[in-house]
């Protein structure tokens, strides 16, 4: 998405509330289109990027990233992981997605070079180059840390998270519920894993990732009943590493906690419909679905890459910037949903020990296991999104 040679004033005019990953993210490919933009949020810089967590990419964000010109910029930062295990531990069944299970154009990508199946960033550095990259861009005017007086736009971008002020303000209603599980993060030194591994334990009591953070650091999202993991919040640290232990895999042992362990509730949520006059809802200002499969933040990246191609075809005169927020929703209605049910779906489907579905869970790691097209097909729909693989 090349940089157009001149900003002019008669080019459209974007709001976009909210700079985190996605909001500072959507204001770069709109500048990039040819839009001017307005990137506001309460937050200082400082606020923005003081974040203890870790996302997992997947090839849809990695295509975006390179489009923009910061791949390289973030691949100091990035611990690529060329295996995951997929283990239901009610089961004992494990299956392995590797670097021969990718789609053809992610396998063969110049930017994966080392086969990644996918890359796990940690949020500091990110916001350290996004911010950076959003204050040289010239069509750019960021607001930080203090209110701003509102202005006439030709778009306003809700990028604001999921209390999203400005989708309430707009009237928008959001949908969803509170699952009985939270989640608790924390980054840990384990042993008995390779540093290019990560594995998604399914649980009775909830998915448990663990994702690669570079050497023996491992950025660990653990699914359990809210009230159990205060308790484990709550703990201190070798009592903590005792009971993470027992969690693990006899494999993994855990040796020393990097951070505070951290826990949150988790909730489905949709937004209907996704914009209104003169505005678009995007990332989790739209939605929110279970962290199972790191799915997140890539959904919400994928709302980003539409706005940017939507901002371009806008720019060059196919549609007035009014009926852009319309040409959005449509374009991402069908992904989102399909993300919310998928996720919501394998959080149903695994977290249990109910026998009339054990029989369905054994099934069905039987065939991923031995049919590498099926393999194929599912992290193609985890790495680029399912409406890729429909080829909607």
């Amino acid at each position: 998405m090349p940089a157009p040679p001149s900003h002019p004033s008669a080019a459209p005019l974007a709001r976009v509330n909210g700079a985190g990953p996605s909001g500072a993210l959507a204001a770069l490919v709109m500048a990039r289109a040819g839009w001017r933009v307005q990137l506001v949020d309460p937050l200082s810089s400082q606020q923005l990027s003081a974040r203890s967590r870790a996302y997992a990419l997947t090839h849809s964000s990695r295509e975006l990233l390179e489009q923009l010109g910061l791949w390289a910029d973030l691949l100091p930062a990035l611990a690529p992981f060329r295996r995951l295990d997929l283990c239901d531990r009610a089961l004992h069944r494990q299956v392995a997605f590797t670097a021969d299970d990718l789609p053809s154009a992610a396998l063969t990508s110049p930017a994966n070079g080392s086969g990644a199946v996918g890359w796990i960033l940690q949020h500091r550095p990110l916001m350290d180059v996004l911010l950076r990259a959003v204050r040289s861009e010239s069509a750019i005017a960021l607001h930080l840390g203090a209110p701003m007086d509102p202005t006439s736009v030709d778009l306003l971008v809700a990028a604001d998270g999921h209390h999203s002020p400005t989708r309430r303000a707009a009237g928008l209603r959001g949908w969803g519920f509170s699952y009985r599980q939270g989640c608790l993060t924390v980054q840990v030194r384990l042993r008995g894993s390779a540093p290019d591994q990560a594995w998604e334990l399914f649980r009775p009591e909830g998915p448990f990732a663990v994702l690669p953070l570079g050497g023996d650091a491992f950025q660990l999202v653990w699914s359990a009943p809210m009230a159990r993991l205060q308790r484990l919040e709550a703990m201190d640290g070798a009592a903590f590493l005792d009971v993470l232990s027992a969690a693990l895999p006899d494999a993994l042992q855990a040796d020393v906690l990097i951070d505070r362990p951290q826990a949150f509730p988790v909730s489905w949520e949709l937004a209907w419909p996704l914009q209104r006059r003169g505005l678009l809802l995007l990332g989790e200002a739209a939605h929110r679905c279970h962290p199972v499969g790191g799915q997140g933040l890539n959904l919400c990246w994928r709302d980003v890459a539409a706005l940017g191609v939507l901002a371009e075809r806008c720019v060059a005169g196919c549609f007035p910037p009014s009926a852009l927020p319309a040409r959005y929703a449509r374009r991402r209605w069908l992904d989102i949903l399909l993300v919310l049910l998928a996720t919501d779906a394998l959080v149903r489907l695994f977290s249990n020990r109910q026998p009339l579905l054990l029989p369905l869970r054994q099934l069905l790691l039987t065939l991923l296991g031995r049919w590498p097209l099926l393999r194929r097909l599912s992290l193609q729909a985890m790495s680029e999104g399912p409406c890729r693989l429909l080829g909607a």
